[in-house]
C-alpha cells in the first residue's frame, strides 16, 4: 500500500501533510540518513587534513566527489542503505557499509578502512541530529514564526487606538487598547525566541566511552580532543560537548525543547483569547462561501483555527516535555532509550507548525467589531473609578477609594450621568471636577 493522505496513521504525513512536509528534508529517516553520510565524509577529509600519515598522499581532488554523495543524496541512496541495515541489523553501520562500496567504485579501496574511523555511532548520531534541527530551525521554524509575528504586529499597529475594555478576572477592568494587548503577546515571543537562539546545537565526539579511546591508542602524539573541537565547531558548525560519555548529554537540546514550549504556551495563550474575545462578539470572522460551521446549526461560525492551533499546540507541548524530561537521562555510560525517543523530534515540530499556520489563518480572517467594544466601554462607566480615586489621591481628598469603593460596589446602574452625579457632589474645586468629568472609559487607557 501507497503512503498517502487518507491511509496514513498520523495526521501530520495524512491530514496535515501541505502543512508539515518542509520538515521531510530534515526529519524523515531518509535525511537522518543524508546526515549521517555528511558527518561520515566530512570526518574523513577532517583525517586528510590533519592528516594522519596513512591518508597525507590523499588527492584533495577527490574531496568534491566525496562530497556529493550527501549532496546529490537520493531515495535510491536510502535504500540501498537500507537494504544493508537489513543484513547488519545497525543503522550506523549500513551506512558505513555503504559509503565503503562508494570508494571501491571510485577507485580509493585503499583509504576505506579509515572511514569511521575510531568512532562509534553515537558520534554520528549526536552529530547529525542537532545538524538537522539547526537546518530546520532556519530554514522552516524561524520563517513560519517570522510570519505569525509579522501579522501580530501589523494588527498591533493597526489597532494601535482602539480603546477596549480589560478584564481581569473575568470582570470589567481599567481599559487598555487591543493593539496593545496584541503587542503584548509579540513582545512575549520575541524574547523567548531571543532566548531559544542563544541556546548552543551540541554535539557529542569523542569515541566509544567519549575518552577518544581508539584514538589515542592507534595515534598517541596527536592531539583527539583538539581535533574533535574543530571538526565540530570549525567543520560542522555545532558546539563540541566535552567530557562525555558514549553520548550527547542533551542538556542543551532540552533547553531548546523547553523554549520552544514556552513559545507554544503564548501561543496557547493568545489563541485562548482571541477565542474569549470572538465569544464576546468584539470579532467577527470572514465567512468563505461553501463552509459549514456546524452540521447543526447554519448560523454558526466557528473559530475552528484558533481551536486547531490551541489543541496541535498542546500536543507539541506534551512531546517536547517528555523530550526535555527523557533526553538528559542516561544509565551510566549510555542505554538506548535516547534513541527511539530521538527519531520523534519532528513530530512536536510538525505539530507546531500545524498550530502556527492555524493561528495565522485564524488572524487573518478577523474583522473588528468597534460597535460591540465602544458599547461594552459605554456600560461599563464603574472602571473609571480608578481614575477618579487617583486624582483625589493627589488632591490629598479624605478616604477617595472609600469614597468610590462605596458608589461603585452596588447593585446599581453606573453610567455618564451617575459618574458626572458623584463628581458635582464631591467637595473640590471646579477645575477639579472638569478634569474628572473629561475621564471616560474610551480615553482613561493609559500609556
Amino acid at each position: 500500500m501507497d503512503l498517502n493522505s487518507l491511509n496514513a496513521i498520523s495526521p501530520i504525513d495524512g491530514r496535515y501533510r501541505n502543512k508539515t512536509e518542509a520538515l521531510a528534508t530534515y526529519f524523515s529517516e531518509e535525511a537522518l540518513i543524508n546526515y549521517r553520510v555528511k558527518v561520515e565524509i566530512e570526518y574523513f577529509i577532517a583525517l586528510c587534513e590533519l592528516p594522519l600519515p596513512q591518508l597525507s598522499h590523499f588527492d584533495k581532488n577527490n574531496y568534491e566527489g566525496l562530497r556529493k554523495m550527501y549532496t546529490d543524496f537520493s531515495e535510491f541512496d536510502a535504500q540501498k542503505i537500507k537494504a544493508i541495515e537489513k543484513i547488519t541489523n545497525h543503522d550506523v553501520k549500513a551506512v558505513e557499509y555503504f559509503i565503503k562500496e562508494q570508494f571501491d567504485t571510485l577507485g580509493l579501496s585503499s583509504f576505506k578502512e579509515f572511514i569511521h574511523f575510531g568512532l562509534t555511532s553515537q558520534d554520528i548520531n549526536n552529530t547529525a541530529l542537532p545538524l538537522s534541527i539547526n537546518d530546520a530551525f532556519d530554514a522552516v521554524y524561524y520563517p513560519e514564526i517570522s510570519r505569525l509575528l509579522e501579522k501580530l504586529r501589523a494588527l498591533s499597529e493597526e489597532w494601535a487606538t482602539v480603546p477596549m475594555l480589560a478584564r481581569t478576572h473575568g470582570q470589567p477592568a481599567s481599559p487598555t487598547r487591543l493593539g496593545k494587548e496584541l503587542s503584548v503577546f509579540v513582545e512575549r515571543i520575541e524574547q523567548q525566541i531571543n532566548s531559544l537562539q542563544q541556546i548552543p546545537y551540541a554535539a557529542k565526539f569523542g569515541g566509544a566511552t567519549g575518552n577518544f579511546n581508539a584514538h589515542n591508542v592507534a595515534y598517541p602524539n596527536i592531539d583527539w580532543k583538539a581535533f574533535g573541537t574543530r571538526f565540530v565547531e570549525k567543520t560542522l558548525g555545532l558546539h563540541h560537548s566535552f567530557p562525555t560519555t558514549q553520548i550527547e548529554h542533551y542538556d542543551h537540546l532540552a533547553a531548546i525543547f523547553d523554549a520552544l514550549k514556552r513559545i507554544n504556551t503564548i501561543l496557547i495563550d493568545l489563541d485562548r483569547d482571541i477565542w474569549a474575545y470572538i465569544s464576546m462578539n468584539y470579532f467577527k470572522q470572514q465567512i468563505k462561501k461553501g463552509e459549514v460551521g456546524s452540521s447543526a446549526m447554519p448560523h454558526k461560525v466557528n473559530p475552528i483555527d484558533f481551536e486547531n492551533s490551541e489543541g496541535n499546540l498542546g500536543l507539541a507541548n506534551a512531546i517536547f516535555e517528555h523530550l526535555a524530561a527523557k533526553l538528559p537521562i542516561s544509565r551510566l555510560q549510555r542505554d538506548l532509550t535516547d534513541s527511539t525517543v530521538l527519531r520523534n523530534v519532528g513530530v512536536p515540530l510538525a505539530h507546531t507548525l500545524i498550530g502556527f499556520s492555524s493561528t495565522l489563518k485564524g488572524l487573518h480572517k478577523l474583522l473588528l467589531n468597534r460597535e460591540k467594544i465602544e458599547q461594552d466601554l459605554e456600560d461599563n462607566w464603574a472602571v473609571v473609578a480608578e481614575a477618579v480615586q487617583t486624582i483625589l489621591r493627589r488632591e490629598n481628598y479624605p478616604n477617595p477609594y472609600e469614597a468610590l469603593k462605596g458608589l461603585t460596589r452596588t447593585n446599581a446602574v453606573i453610567n455618564r450621568k451617575t459618574m458626572a452625579d458623584f463628581i458635582d457632589g464631591l467637595q473640590v474645586s471646579e477645575t477639579i471636577k472638569k478634569e474628572l468629568k473629561a475621564i471616560t472609559p474610551a480615553n482613561f487607557t493609559g500609556i
